[in-house]
């Protein structure tokens, strides 16, 4: 079982940035595909950002495009977003998700929805004040 722990969530102003990390156990995270995934009270969980192995196969919800960027660090264990020019709407609890080697094996493109994850962290509180 991999375990998914997360920090870097917390309250920003409008216009600011905050980076947040998911630090993953495992003998393999190498193998994993990762993403970030974002929820509303009374909304369905959906993707931010999704990432295979490295930064060169990457994928971002379109309004998130060009504010926040994925990434990872295979020797760590950790996966990133770095989220800049925050807007209010950009508040919910963003989660850290992975797809296992044998569960991505069976995917030809980054997975994007939470039925494609195998394993989730606890949830980071972002808030973006106005």
């Amino acid at each position: 079982q991999v375990q998914l722990v997360e920090s870097g969530g917390g309250l920003v102003q409008a216009g600011g940035s905050l980076r947040l990390s998911c630090a993953a156990s495992g003998r393999t995270f190498s193998m994993y595909a990762m993403g970030w995934f974002r929820q509303v009270l009374g909304k369905e969980r959906e993707i931010v950002a999704g990432i295979i192995w490295t930064g060169g196969n990457t994928y971002y919800a379109d309004s998130k495009k060009g504010r926040f960027t994925i990434s990872r660090d295979n020797a760590k264990s950790t996966v990133d977003l770095q989220m800049n020019s925050l807007k209010p709407e950009d508040t919910a609890v963003y989660y850290c998700a992975a797809v296992g080697p044998r569960s991505l094996a069976r995917y030809h493109a980054m997975p994007r929805t939470t039925y494609e994850f195998d394993y989730w962290g606890q949830g980071t509180q972002v808030t973006v004040s106005s």
